[in-house]
């Protein structure tokens, strides 16, 4: 998938059909939009596109927490394994904001883009004060040479899925409830960083993972699976502050131990999908008594059957 930040000249694509938002956590709602932009693509030849933003914009509109479901690489990554074939990254700031939606759609979607076909999410609005929506679109999309459609809501337990609801299940750590709206696991991607080294010694060695603001599940053990080198691995990813090392008010941490894995990992990108809670944090007299407790974790996620590879694994 081509990246474009910002909106600089580029090679006339070919058909292009747009959709454009933030698409925080690519969840069911989301991927409905994006299938409906890559086959009305299809059907013409053409290119898939997405018009989206480095940060969101309620961050500057109002400004809401950083933490979000999804970074932006990450939902990058999730926007291409559903076969985008280009993305047009703008940043979005106070200028943007206070741009009317007929000189949005005008200069991004026409001038910059040349949309033949726009898709646009149920209930999504853009533009100053949110002027912009699919009527307005089809009003100008009559002068301006485009077409428009917009797939209707995706309903989960009867109610519209939403990243407002998938986040709160994630930090809340209703795991199941936040799958079923997100429509595949739920996972985090992030650097893997240098950590205190502590698990190397202890013999589980681990990757501590800087989420860049993503949404994490709550303080605990999990059993999870990342892919390395093309095969699926095991893994157990603590969340916490490693109450048995530190004070209760330490940072909260994420790391992952791959079992069986051997090799450096450092500066990587990973992306690690939670299976199951396995348990919570706990504090430990030892050392030992933590290795004894760590390698009957590796035992039982072992029995936790990984998912088959899929287009949302990588």
């Amino acid at each position: 998938m081509k990246r474009i930040h910002g909106i600089s000249p580029v090679p006339p694509m070919k058909w292009p059909v747009v959709t454009l938002g933030t698409f925080d956590g690519v969840h069911l709602g989301h991927q409905a939009v994006l299938d409906e932009t890559v086959s009305w693509a299809h059907e013409q030849g053409g290119e898939a596109v997405v018009l989206t933003f480095a940060t969101h914009p309620r961050a500057i509109t109002s400004g809401e927490s950083a933490r979000f479901i999804t970074s932006l690489k990450h939902r990058l990554l999730l926007m291409e394994r559903r076969g985008i074939d280009a993305a047009f990254i703008l940043d979005f700031d106070r200028k943007l904001a206070a741009m009317p939606a007929e000189e949005f759609v005008q200069k991004y979607l026409v001038e910059a883009i040349g949309a033949r076909g726009v898709v646009m999410g149920y209930n999504n609005r853009f533009g100053r004060e949110g002027k912009g929506d699919a009527d307005l679109l089809r009003t100008l999309g009559r002068d301006a040479g485009f077409e428009v459609r917009q797939p209707g809501p995706v309903a989960v337990n009867g109610s519209p899925v939403s990243s407002t609801a998938i986040r709160q299940a994630i930090c809340t750590g209703d795991l199941q409830l936040a799958q079923r709206m997100l429509g595949r696991r739920v996972s985090v991607l992030g650097t893997v960083i240098s950590g205190e080294g502590r698990g190397r010694k202890l013999g589980f060695p681990t990757a501590n993972l800087d989420l860049h603001h993503e949404a994490h599940p709550p303080a605990g053990l999990y059993a999870g699976q990342t892919t390395l080198e093309g095969r699926r691995w095991h893994a157990l990813v603590s969340i916490g502050n490693q109450p048995t090392f530190h004070a209760p008010a330490a940072p909260v941490i994420v790391e992952v131990y791959i079992v069986d894995y051997s090799g450096n990992l450092y500066g990587q990108e990973m992306e690690v999908h939670f299976l199951a809670r396995l348990r919570d944090q706990l504090q430990f007299d030892s050392a030992d008594e933590l290795i004894a407790q760590m390698n009957a974790d590796v035992e039982e996620a072992r029995k936790i059957p990984l998912d088959p590879p899929s287009r949302w694994s990588t």
